[in-house]
């Protein structure tokens, strides 16, 4: 006879995965491939995660750390989180077919930052160094016309140049309460501080955040999908534990798992990074009703519509 499974209970926060700027990011690589063919080569992950990767590598595509990488007579695509201005520069130089795949909420920031410089401000700006999407927003004006606040204690200590006119501007994948926290503390600072016209961190982000928030709690364990160098993902994690959930981890796929978290627990989180689609949370959810007897509740706190154009040189 079979032993009954336990009863266990999943909340499945919505929205998660894909936003719109990864579809568009995906889209374009797919579309690139179909008007010039394979191989089209990437620089940096198009979005972070490896299924999506190794997906497009498998169709064609190419991914590559530097445009030095790339030969002169296949397009090169530069990826969603954002390039330095030298990059498209040089593939210009040397008459490269490129396509610019960076998410149009992480190029807002870019010209936000422009006309902060414009106007004579000195940048103060909120990310985590090394971020792919960091490196490409300072690397859109000169050297040291913006400097890097990554945490409140940077906040606390930051000295910018003397009697200059200052601009906050951030990452768009920051946890939101962590950043609002450093804005606090740099608006004590400098009162007269200009902030950007919009917020800087996108909807998903907010979105997926505030999704983990109403889920967490209340539960033993929250499970986010996402690569472990996808920045919003990992704050996805934090959210959950500072949100109520007992436990939380970060998994690439279900075979991450490790059932000794489930041990005497009731109900368990789930939610997805921005990069992340939505086969994967469905393999972990056939994954956990392998063991248990499951009973899954959405829990959406918003509709997300938002659709971004394809570049004009892809558009079929």
């Amino acid at each position: 006879m079979t032993a009954s499974k336990t009863n266990l209970s999943i909340h499945l926060a919505a929205p998660r995965g894909f936003c719109a700027g990864v579809d568009r990011a995906i889209e374009i690589v797919e579309k690139a491939l179909e008007r010039y063919g394979a191989p089209v080569y990437v620089r940096h992950e198009i979005v972070h995660n490896r299924f999506v990767v190794d997906r497009l590598a498998g169709m064609g595509a190419i991914f590559v750390e530097e445009l030095e990488e790339c030969p002169e007579d296949r397009p090169v695509i530069f990826s969603a989180h954002g390039v330095p201005k030298s990059v498209p520069a040089e593939a210009k130089r040397r008459q490269m077919i490129y396509v610019d795949a960076t998410c149009p909420l992480v190029s807002k920031v870019h010209r936000e930052a422009e006309r902060h410089y414009a106007n004579g401000r000195h940048i103060l700006l909120i990310g985590h160094d090394g971020h792919p999407e960091v490196v490409g927003t300072l690397g859109q004006l000169p050297v040291g016309a913006m400097t890097l606040v990554e945490t409140t204690a940077d906040a606390e200590m930051v000295q910018p140049p003397k009697g200059a006119d200052l601009a906050f501007a951030s990452q768009t994948t920051l946890s939101v309460n962590d950043t609002a926290e450093i804005i606090s503390i740099l608006q004590r600072r400098f009162p007269d501080i200009s902030p950007p016209k919009q917020e800087d961190i996108c909807y998903a982000t907010t979105n997926r955040q505030g999704a983990v928030k109403a889920a967490a709690e209340n539960t033993d364990l929250f499970l986010i999908v996402g690569a472990s160098n996808s920045s919003n993902s990992n704050r996805l994690v934090e959210v959950a534990l500072l949100s109520g959930a007992k436990n939380a981890h970060l998994i690439a796929t279900a075979e991450d798992i490790d059932w000794a978290w489930f041990q005497g627990i009731n109900t368990v989180g789930l939610s997805a990074g921005a990069s992340a689609p939505e086969q994967l949370v469905e393999e972990v959810i056939d994954a956990i009703k392998v063991r248990y007897e499951v009973t899954v509740k959405e829990i959406k706190i918003a509709e997300e519509t938002t659709r971004f154009k394809l570049p004009r040189e892809l558009v079929l």
